[in-house]
């Protein structure tokens, strides 16, 4: 075959073979098979040598030109094919910019109304100098009861009240916590050791300023009661405390949490085993409409009870009631994101539907302060 009817069938060739490319894969492709140092036109290049100087010269002429050539057609179609892939691209890319924003991630999910509460809380006593801490939520008799002054027969220790559970191998009687109260008992001793007898055990040595929120466990179930509910309770134990300052930290704590100036409480004479003088509280609202307004009207509700701690309980921990007194309170958690945040079903609380807790639900990064705002 003649060089120039070798030169026609490359140029059929490749010719055909760029415009069947679809994409830039195959381009490149065509591109090495036709120019590579294996391709088609390369080879036939590389017959020159072999010919004679004048013949070399008009063949060298036309093979070029067939290089050129074919390397602009492949080009153009190279870059045919790349702005083709940007417009898919672009297209399968495409944001609608008239659409709503997205509510992204670290939005979507939602802390419940009670761990809420509780963080508003601590932050509160806190600030005013209290520690927080913690205890077990099966407790031993010992601690949910006697140590608290319950007396042997006292309603609370009913089956009705308390859920028992079978005693442990040592014998030792135990009980899911009816209160947090065991947490101020543990607070008030360095061992988790039942003390001996009074003063043996060595005590932590006050002032001690703690509270102690938490779940508890009651046999009871209606609109303001569940089964499992949440607590805190606070402890002052020194030499100098006294009931003043107890109304003082209630008054306070009231103010900090439902974000008011004022407050007006009601102390009215009650009993609990472990408090004497034991009181419960009112809080000065306004029940005329739907929600409970703290801080104004003529109505009183019922919100916590308190007293100074009952000398048998400072001897149960070690401590010398001729010595230290204390004053302690007690307030549901559960009852408290009621009030505040205008919900009227507790049961609702664990009921674990999502559009409840998308309603009554706080952002995860909103943490509550006092200074930016417990509820902001």
């Amino acid at each position: 075959m003649s060089l120039d009817a070798q030169i026609d069938t490359l140029r059929t060739e490749i010719t055909a073979a760029v415009a069947a490319a679809s994409d830039q894969t195959q381009i490149e492709a065509v591109r090495v098979g036709a120019l590579g140092k294996k391709g088609s036109v390369s080879a036939l290049l590389a017959t020159l040598g072999k010919m004679q100087p004048e013949e070399r010269k008009s063949a060298g002429a036309a093979i070029n030109g067939l290089k050129t050539e074919m390397a602009g057609l492949i080009e153009a179609r190279a870059a045919e094919l790349a702005r083709a892939a940007l417009d898919a691209r672009l297209a399968a890319e495409r944001v609608d910019v008239t659409l709503p924003v997205g509510t992204p991630p670290t939005a979507e999910g939602r802390i419940h109304p009670v761990s809420q509460v509780m963080d508003e809380i601590t932050a509160i006593f806190s600030d005013m100098g209290f520690s927080i801490a913690e205890g077990p939520e099966i407790e031993t008799d010992w601690y949910n009861f006697t140590a608290l002054n319950f007396p042997e027969g006292h309603p609370a220790r009913e089956m009705h009240d308390t859920f028992f559970m079978a005693p442990s191998a040592d014998g030792v009687k135990r009980v899911l916590r009816t209160h947090t109260s065991p947490v101020q008992v543990r607070s008030m001793l360095k061992t988790n050791e039942k003390p001996a007898a009074p003063y043996l055990t060595p005590a932590v040595e006050p002032p001690i300023r703690v509270v102690c929120p938490g779940r508890t466990y009651r046999h009871d179930s209606d609109q303001t009661h569940t089964p499992m509910f949440h607590q805190v309770e606070g402890l002052v134990i020194d030499k100098t405390s006294h009931i003043g300052q107890l109304r003082w930290v209630l008054e306070e704590f009231f103010k900090a949490f439902f974000e008011i100036d004022d407050v007006t409480l009601r102390f009215r004479p009650s009993f609990f085993p472990f408090t004497e003088p034991s009181m419960e509280v009112d809080v000065q609202c306004d029940r005329s409409g739907p929600d409970v307004k703290i801080g104004q009207g003529s109505d009183w509700l019922e919100v916590l009870g308190c007293g100074m701690v009952h000398p048998n309980v400072l001897r149960n921990c070690g401590l010398d009631p001729d010595v230290y007194q204390g004053f302690a309170w007690g307030i549901g958690i559960d009852r408290l994101a009621m009030l505040k945040y205008g919900m009227n079903d507790l049961r609702a609380f664990f009921d674990a539907d999502k559009r409840w807790l998308d309603h009554y639900g706080f952002r995860p990064l909103d943490l509550p302060t006092l200074f930016g705002g417990l509820s902001s």
